[in-house]
């Protein structure tokens, strides 16, 4: 018998309906910059789509020309409900959403469970929302894919970086990191803030982000560890925060899309 982790978030961070949440989909993505490149890898938020959907769009945008080219990714996203140490894949065969399932690459996860810093986890996985609110982007953008998921708790980015040097590839493989940057902040405290995480992440300095720039720090820093060995670079695809986008300005959560070539 087949496991398949179920939808937590479906019907709170994004429509439960396979058809609503396909027209929600295509909105964003139509509103989207054209994608000048095909990145490597990229960072995208994970907060409601109401509020993040649009610049997580300006991430997937990117991915148009390469949908055909792309058949596995490698997902990352922090723990928010459960604690652990190091990072958590799982031993499912699938993971499912409104728009159907996406397989597990059973075999890359083999090659990441050498890593000391890796295990299997599932209650990590199970109501997790940093990597589920990803998968209707990817599943929409892509042709056909396997996914190797990735929760991140307490762990050095050097063995983030280390795990994604395993799993690297060629361009085959994305890598995705699922992080917010600032939370409740006021409006121009976040901007501010949120600017320099920018330009950490532009600059692949992982040192110069903190702990409150960024909820999904570790899978980020241990990205730009990557990056800069791998001889990427990084641009800011799109910056916005939650009073620009869907409320009030008093208290704001920070959102970056950025994209790796």
């Amino acid at each position: 018998m087949s496991l398949v982790r179920r939808p937590a978030v479906a019907d709170r961070f994004y429509p439960g309906n396979a058809a609503a949440l396909s027209r929600m989909l295509d909105d964003f993505m139509a509103d989207a910059k054209p994608a000048r490149q095909s990145p490597k890898a990229l960072i995208v938020p994970h907060a409601g789509y109401l509020y993040s959907g649009s610049i997580a769009a300006s991430a997937y945008a990117t991915l148009a020309d390469a949908r055909d080219s792309i058949t596995k990714v490698v997902l990352l996203g922090p723990s928010h409900r459960v604690p652990l140490r190091g990072l958590a894949t799982s031993h499912a065969d699938a993971f499912e959403t409104p728009l159907g399932r996406v397989m597990l690459d059973r075999a890359a996860i083999e090659v990441a469970l050498t890593h000391p810093a890796v295990r299997t986890m599932e209650e990590a996985h199970a109501f997790e929302h940093s990597l589920e609110v990803q998968l209707p982007f990817l599943q929409k953008g892509l042709s056909d894919f396997s996914l190797v998921p990735f929760v991140v708790g307490d762990a050095n980015p050097e063995d983030v970086a280390a795990v994604l040097d395993l799993l690297w590839g060629g361009e085959e493989t994305l890598i995705v990191t699922s992080s917010d940057l600032s939370h409740y902040l006021s409006y121009d405290r976040a901007k501010e803030l949120d600017t320099a995480t920018s330009r950490a992440i532009e600059t692949l300095r992982p040192q110069d982000i903190g702990e409150q720039q960024a909820c999904g720090r570790i899978p980020v820093k241990g990205l730009l560890e990557a990056a800069r060995r791998h001889g990427l670079r990084a641009e800011t695809l799109d910056l916005r925060n939650s009073g620009e986008t869907a409320g009030p300005r008093d208290q704001v959560v920070g959102y970056g899309a950025y994209g790796f070539y």
